[in-house]
């Protein structure tokens, strides 16, 4: 589990640090937009109140505290999942990954009421209007993991 817990704690800290440094040091909150390799890569300022692309975001107090619910039940059953079924190293540095990013988004929730989300790409003429973060980041590369990388249990 230590391995768990420090894919978690890098996910979580360069997640923070990556959204303290462009929203409140590059002031992107006030800015709105800030082209660094155009088109490929914007700061695009978005405060996220639903799930991925803004989907079920109600603004609601409710909706805020059902969905930090959802994410600590989902950590939680990841964390039991990846100790009851010890997947390789592999596995545990995708859990800590998609546990430390759930985490992130998180402590967002709490601070700001919304999630922080920048980073925009877009590429080859098509231009993305969605933005995201690191967390968003660690949080798919950790589920993708573990679906590649799982639990140990093989099939009857």
């Amino acid at each position: 589990m230590r391995l768990v817990f420090w894919a978690g704690f890098w996910a979580f800290i360069t997640d923070q640090a990556s959204k303290y440094l462009v929203v409140h040091y590059l002031n992107l909150r006030d800015i709105h937009v800030i082209e660094v390799a155009p088109p490929y890569l914007r700061f695009v300022m978005g405060w996220n109140e639903g799930v991925n692309f803004g989907l079920f975001a109600s603004g609601s107090e409710a909706a805020r505290w059902l969905l930090i619910a959802i994410a600590l039940a989902v950590v939680a059953f990841v964390l039991g999942w990846v100790r009851r079924e010890p997947p390789g190293r592999g596995g545990l540095v995708a859990a800590g990954l998609l546990v430390g990013g759930a985490l992130a988004n998180v402590v967002d929730r709490l601070l700001y009421g919304a999630v922080a989300d920048f980073l925009n790409m877009s590429c080859c003429g098509i231009n993305n209007p969605f933005a995201f973060n690191l967390a968003d980041v660690w949080i798919f590369m950790g589920a993708f993991g573990l679906v590649i990388l799982g639990g140990t249990k093989k099939p009857s």
